[in-house]
């Protein structure tokens, strides 16, 4: 489990499926920032893992500021579902 921070804004929501660093990835959490006072573009700071760590994340069996933190810009994050559904 880690965060991630996405510059700009693919459509993706809580829920999403998305292709990180070559694996499948859940955003258990997709909180969205910048919006009134910058930065120029918008950012999601997501919680993102895999299937197996949403129990976890659910019981809250972690240390929010211990997750590592990436970011990435939004034209470079492969959508696989947006919203609960399939990403064209």
């Amino acid at each position: 489990m880690q965060h991630l921070i996405v510059r700009g804004d693919p459509g993706i929501r809580k829920d999403a499926v998305i292709e990180f660093e070559g694996e499948e990835v859940v955003c258990f959490t997709v909180k969205r920032q910048g919006d009134w006072h910058g930065p120029d573009e918008v950012q999601l700071w997501c919680t993102i893992g895999t299937e197996d760590e949403r129990e976890s994340f659910e019981k809250r069996e972690y240390v929010p500021t211990w997750l590592d933190v990436d970011t990435i810009d939004a034209e470079d994050l492969t959508v696989i579902e947006a919203k609960g559904e399939l990403a064209v």
